[in-house]
């Protein structure tokens, strides 16, 4: 089922499935800006990753002593959502711990995916609750896939992504579909990171983050604009499918990363992850604001 928030900028419609932004339209304009999930190229877009970001090392992991199954970015994009509150402005989407995701992550939560709307910019936080007796281990992240509005005056490679700050970043590669953490090297973004189709033929791009991040999404030939506003997220991912291609790309926040190629297996060792004590609560979350002037 799906549902709405919107203001005098920007209507934006979320599935109970995964709490995934399906659309998010300009009221003027009419333009979309998410990715509309063609299946014969990337059938997502924006799903919300958790209890992991990526993928474990054969699909599995070790838990005090136990071995479970979880396939790539955890389950609860392909959960049901509870929707707890709404506002015109405002959905507060949540998914709590239940037989079934007890058989593949052994802990009781609650998740929350809130989504707030101001102006021309769209909130996205996520409140993870731990109900369980003992100390939650997890990760988190968002994905979501946007649009690139070319026409016959712009094409894909017209586009950048740039980052602010402007300083150096430690860049993690992919042997896909596991991280490479030994063959990581530091990469100066001060310069415009510009796309094309080959940019991803080693799948994402992932870089380590400090402190406040700002991922933008822009042309030369455009005034469009879209820009991704991380205030604590350790991690982001650049990604758009390959050897499939469309017209979109992914500026993806992330607490928590896929396992490396040298991961033990253990949960408890596994780099990137969150630990949340017995009871407590954790929350974080970005911001995605939308310019629309062409």
């Amino acid at each position: 089922m799906d549902y709405q928030i919107k203001n005098k900028n920007l209507t934006v419609t979320i599935s109970n499935k995964g709490a995934e932004v399906q659309s998010v339209k300009n009221n003027q304009s009419g333009r979309e800006f998410i990715w509309q999930a063609d299946p014969d190229v990337w059938g997502r877009h924006a799903p919300v990753l958790f209890p992991i970001v990526g993928r474990l090392k054969d699909d599995q992991y070790k838990y005090q002593g136990q071995v479970y199954n979880l396939g790539q970015h955890g389950f609860a994009r392909d959960s049901v959502f509870e929707v707890k509150e709404q506002v015109p402005t405002k959905i507060v989407f949540s998914l709590k711990s239940n037989e079934k995701t007890l058989q593949v992550y052994p802990f009781k939560f609650e998740f929350q995916v809130i989504y707030t709307l101001e102006n021309n910019t769209l909130k996205e936080e996520f409140k993870v609750i731990n109900l369980d007796t003992k100390t939650m281990i997890f990760g988190i992240g968002g994905h979501p896939g946007f649009n690139l509005p070319t026409n016959k005056e712009t094409s894909k490679e017209d586009y950048y992504f740039k980052f602010s700050p402007a300083v150096n970043r430690i860049k993690i590669p992919l042997k896909a579909p596991l991280l490479d953490w030994n063959k990581q090297e530091t990469v100066d973004t001060s310069r415009l990171f510009k796309i094309s189709n080959l940019m991803f033929k080693d799948d994402a791009w992932v870089f380590e983050l400090k402190d406040r991040n700002q991922v933008t999404l822009a042309s030369e030939k455009s005034n469009f604009q879209i820009i991704v506003t991380m205030d604590n997220a350790p991690f982001v991912g650049l990604w758009s499918q390959y050897p499939k291609t469309a017209d979109y790309a992914c500026i993806e926040p992330w607490w928590g990363i896929a396992d490396t190629l040298d991961a033990s297996g253990n949960l408890e060792d596994k780099k990137g992850m969150n630990s949340l004590p017995a009871k407590e609560t954790w929350q974080s979350g970005f911001t995605i604001t939308f310019h629309d002037v062409d």
